[in-house]
């Protein structure tokens, strides 16, 4: 698994996931709320699934030592 989410995709990811799962938890919205744990999780581990499948990277590249 290798990291392929940056910073501000991260930030924006982990605050995005907490809403949507605070939300559902006060009944704001519906059950669907708590797909929010997606977004939260791939923020935390920095790694996208779907952004390996594109081949999709936020994050800089590491330069080889």
């Amino acid at each position: 698994m290798q990291i392929n989410v940056g910073s501000w995709d991260r930030v924006l990811r982990i605050i995005v996931g907490i809403v949507l799962i605070a939300l559902a938890a006060m009944g704001t919205v519906g059950w669907w709320g708590y797909i929010g744990i997606v977004p939260l999780l791939t923020g935390v581990f920095r790694f996208c699934p779907a952004y390996s499948l594109l081949g999709i990277r936020t994050c800089p590249m590491k330069k080889p030592d």
